[in-house]
């Protein structure tokens, strides 16, 4: 993080590098246990100790994070940078009554995601049960590689971005049945895209299937992806897309067009 923050500082006399900083520590307390201190603070984001102390005194100046034993936790006013997101994204807006459209009638949950990198990041979702033992709530972070709605959104996206997604990615095997070869993802990338929707059965985490279709943009590229989740035991693969395939389908296309009325809208004020 140091050293990427000072080669972007130097090629960019825009660049706020102590913004970086600041935002680079907050991440941080994504990968630890609390409460985080200065020390493991500047070893997961680069710094050195005394930026790393200069930043987390100014987020607890400003509400930010509070010191606990020795360590500052974040406090719940962080919840407002992602809520400033959620409340701004059109397409999270008015994806939620289809979700819980399509969560109603196939009585099992939806989502919907976005690709960030490697990950997707869900930004809107209507819950029934817990299928996962991993907690799943908007801003839940997942591989791309091997997650539905990741398939789906590289599936869709741009032939450079897919191909610089295959170049950089590690592959890690989270079940017997995860996808860790890249030569055998980048098929199943391509099936995705003939077949127009992506199906994952058990290769994030054990008893899972998800089955996802894209949400398009104008030009035909995903801006979004949606999904249904179920566990192994209520729908084979074949039920999974047979039953809620079209339902998903129809989902991704009435996103789309709001979204679509939405920009429309925005562009006449």
């Amino acid at each position: 993080m140091k050293k990427k923050s000072r080669s972007r500082g130097s090629a960019d006399p825009d660049f706020m590098l102590s913004l970086a900083r600041g935002l680079s520590v907050i991440r941080a307390f994504d990968a630890a246990r609390t409460p985080l201190s200065i020390a493991e603070a500047a070893r997961m984001t680069g710094m050195s100790r005394a930026a790393a102390r200069r930043c987390l005194h100014t987020l607890s100046q400003l509400g930010y994070a509070a010191p606990v034993d020795g360590g500052f936790e974040l406090t719940p006013a962080v919840l407002a940078l992602g809520h400033s997101y959620v409340g701004s994204n059109a397409i999270a807006r008015v994806a939620q009554p289809v979700l819980e459209r399509i969560s109603g009638e196939s009585h099992e949950s939806c989502s919907l995601a976005v690709l960030d990198e490697d990950d997707i990041v869900y930004v809107a979702r209507a819950a029934t049960q817990r299928i996962l033992s991993i907690a799943i709530s908007v801003g839940t972070r997942l591989p791309a590689a091997c997650t539905s709605m990741g398939r789906a959104l590289l599936a869709f996206s741009p032939d450079d971005v897919r191909a610089r997604f295959l170049a950089r990615v590690r592959l890690v095997r989270h079940t017997p049945h995860t996808i860790v070869d890249k030569a055998e993802l980048k098929a199943e990338l391509e099936r995705v895209r003939r077949q127009g929707y992506a199906l994952v059965d058990q290769e994030l985490e054990l008893g899972l299937r998800s089955l996802a279709v894209p949400v398009l943009g104008s030009d035909d590229t995903a801006v979004a992806a949606i999904n249904v989740g179920v566990h192994v035991g209520r729908r084979d693969r074949q039920a999974l897309v047979r039953e809620l395939l079209p339902l998903l389908r129809e989902g991704a296309a009435a996103i789309a067009r709001a979204q679509g009325d939405v920009r429309q809208r925005a562009g006449r004020r």
